[in-house]
């Protein structure tokens, strides 16, 4: 297969494709003698659970100890499953934060009047004048929203 049919079979997109194989998270394809590269069946099996992976929200470096551990047949179990909740318990704590930051936005739009008046709790908050008096509680959003980049 080519580059195109690879990203067709597999869902990931030719520059994706690339970009894995110039960090090492997958094999160098082998190629033609006019240089172009040519996809096996394993290269497919290994950019579908990539693709899966990066479905699931694994980082690239978690991506490239998972692939590591599936190519490796004498893995330990234990190993797969410690990089999977620890991968969780991110996830549960993203939850959360996003969470914190829609419980912020929610209180602060139940404080603006939505009105013609230019007084607005939720410009106050992200303008970081917390003199207003209702909406420092919503002092989450920032720190939240922060946390998750």
């Amino acid at each position: 297969m080519n580059i195109g049919e690879a990203a067709a079979a597999t869902g990931v997109s030719t520059k994706m494709i690339r970009y894995y194989e110039e960090i090492g998270l997958i094999r160098p394809p082998s190629r033609t003698t006019s240089g172009y590269r040519v996809y096996s069946e394993a290269d497919i099996h290994d950019l579908r659970f990539v693709r899966r992976a990066r479905d699931l929200g694994f980082t690239v470096e978690q991506m490239t100890e998972l692939m590591a551990l599936w190519h490796d047949r004498s893995r330990a179990s234990a190993d797969v499953k410690r990089i999977a909740l620890e991968h969780v318990k991110l996830l549960e704590q993203k939850v959360q934060e996003l969470q914190e930051m829609s419980q912020a936005l929610t209180h602060l739009a139940a404080n603006c009047h939505g009105d013609h008046r230019p007084d607005c709790p939720i410009i106050a908050d992200l303008a970081g004048d917390h003199c207003q008096s209702d909406h420092n509680h919503a002092t989450s959003l920032g720190k939240g929203f922060e946390k998750l980049r």
